[in-house]
């Protein structure tokens, strides 16, 4: 009975890796690769868009639909445009109307709103006049529209706005900070920075601490400290709002593998928790360390170096952001996630092993990240018109993902 249930369970893994695929196009056709360098889905498609929850959006002679990881249509192509499932619901567009959708595609009728707005950590926005509420995936409302300003949630919380007063809810809409300052930061670690007129400090605990003479304040990460600036110096503070290092920085990155990238004049190291330089400022640029150890950095183009400083993978590739995020943390947009780095060589996309070889050993013309089971923290708005960003230029909110397939490089 042991065995059966280690064989299930395997099994059981094995089908959650096996969701794990890469949209990448090949020969000016969109496909579908697996973590072992194979297609699971041939390129076949014009245009499409990676997988969310199980479930990809494609066109097919001018409509969208959705098919699942074998390439079977889940939801057939009746609809004018799609963009992604999470928690279960998507917007798509027919008869020049949005909705949302379930994963069987059945339309799914939610409370009054002015706008419609994408799903993110198990909620999603409504808007009644100048106001903003949020609602769960069974469209149920759970927090009357009430404040003038929702950010997108991240790891559960938001920053929420009223009368220029800036707090912190969670999905259940609770206030977890009171609205009450001028600026606010993400929440976590229970802690979020803030600004109480023109002091910047922590909030933590309810209550508000200062940092003896910050002007501004980085998000906290992974570890129990965070970057800091002061009279243009960036240092690095603690939880409880002391300086642990002393602003004597030009620029610097998030603590994670207890190193952080810091720059001294034009040139990026890496210190530990007690200053110390474990890797000398000699590189024209340098991201935070991944979980597998390894950390971009730039002479002219981007490698990759391990904890003690040598130089693992050759400084010969491109990796940017914006459209393709390689991301460890929300804010990052250069490493390796889940053992592969996305990279870019002569003109070519691919996927790099921690060992410097080329997943498949295949380049592409476009390559996305791998889609993850878990859901997505991205919320973005849709208008029966035309889509616009809701909240004022600081949002986070994302307008309306264009087709791959139109995105140029």
């Amino acid at each position: 009975m042991k065995k059966t249930l280690i064989f299930l369970l395997l099994c059981s893994i094995q089908f959650v890796n096996s969701q794990e695929l890469a949209l990448v196009k090949k020969n000016g056709k969109i496909g579908y690769l697996t973590k072992d360098g194979t297609f699971r889905i041939e390129p076949q498609y014009k245009t499409a868009r990676s997988f969310s929850e199980g479930l990809a959006a494609v066109e097919d002679n001018g409509k969208w639909g959705f098919i699942d990881t074998k390439g079977a249509w889940a939801i057939p192509a009746t609809f004018d445009n799609a963009k992604d499932f999470n928690s279960g619901i998507c917007i798509v567009s027919k008869d020049k109307k949005w909705v949302y959708i379930n994963t069987k595609g059945e339309v799914q009728i939610a409370p009054p709103s002015d706008k419609l707005y994408d799903f993110g950590d198990g909620v999603a926005f409504i808007k009644q006049g100048n106001k903003i509420g949020l609602i769960n995936s069974k469209m149920a409302v759970i927090l009357e529209p009430k404040y003038d300003v929702i950010k997108p949630f991240e790891n559960g919380f938001a920053r929420v706005e009223n009368n220029k007063n800036w707090g912190i809810i969670n999905t259940a809409g609770k206030e977890v900070i009171e609205p009450a300052y001028a600026e606010i930061g993400n929440y976590n670690k229970n802690t979020a920075w803030a600004r109480k007129d023109k002091i910047f400090g922590l909030v933590s605990g309810g209550k508000f601490i200062p940092v003896e003479g910050a002007d501004k304040i980085w998000d906290f990460e992974s570890q129990d400290l965070t970057y800091a600036r002061k009279d243009g110096k960036i240092g690095f503070i603690d939880l409880k709002g002391s300086w642990a290092i002393l602003p004597i920085y030009d620029k610097a990155k998030a603590f994670s593998k207890n190193l952080a990238p810091v720059c001294i004049g034009s040139k990026w190291g890496y210190i530990n928790p007690k200053a110390d330089f474990v890797i000398p400022p000699t590189y024209s640029d340098a991201e935070v360390f991944s979980t597998n150890g390894l950390a971009p950095v730039k002479e002219k183009n981007w490698g990759f170096i391990n904890e003690s400083g040598k130089l693992v993978i050759p400084t010969q590739y491109t990796i940017t952001a914006n459209g393709f995020v390689i991301a460890l943390f929300v804010q990052q947009d250069k490493g390796f996630i889940d053992g592969l780095a996305r990279v870019k060589n002569e003109g070519k996309w691919g996927f790099l092993k921690p060992d410097g070889t080329v997943l498949g050993n295949q380049w592409f013309e476009n390559a996305e990240l791998f889609s993850q089971t878990k859901e997505k923290n991205t919320i973005s708005e849709i208008a029966s018109d035309k889509p616009k960003t809701e909240t004022k230029s600081e949002t986070k909110t994302k307008p309306v993902t264009k087709p791959v397939s139109k995105k140029k490089r």
